[in-house]
């Protein structure tokens, strides 16, 4: 599986931002796909997961109220619109498919800055 991402960039505390993530390759309906984030100094962390089939949804606390992760089975796409940005956002992001039998892949990671 490959993956792709779109759509960080420099924001204002406040603003949005969507990130796009194109899957290509063999997927399936069981697998998962999502986002993690890594700020300088720290470990990467998971923000948002979508499950392939079904669509059931996972969020990190701190992400909560303010990212929405969604899918588009046909194109093989994942999104994930963050809200109400805030300084501690500031991360590069990372896209993720995580295959029922606990393969991961990576996809290369966007940067998203937000200044207060």
């Amino acid at each position: 599986v490959q993956l792709q991402a779109y759509g960080g960039g420099s924001v204002q505390a406040g603003d949005s931002l969507r990130l796009s993530c194109a899957a290509s390759g063999r997927t399936f309906s069981s697998d998962a796909m999502g986002w993690f984030r890594q700020a300088p100094g720290k470990e990467r962390e998971f923000v948002a997961r979508i499950v392939w089939s079904g669509g059931s949804t996972y969020y990190a606390d701190s992400v909560k109220g303010r990212f929405t992760i969604s899918r588009d089975t046909a194109k093989k796409m994942v999104y994930l619109q963050m809200n109400s940005l805030q300084p501690e956002d500031t991360a590069v992001y990372y896209c993720n498919y995580h295959e029922v039998n606990g393969m991961d892949y990576w996809g290369k990671g966007t940067q998203v800055t937000v200044s207060s």
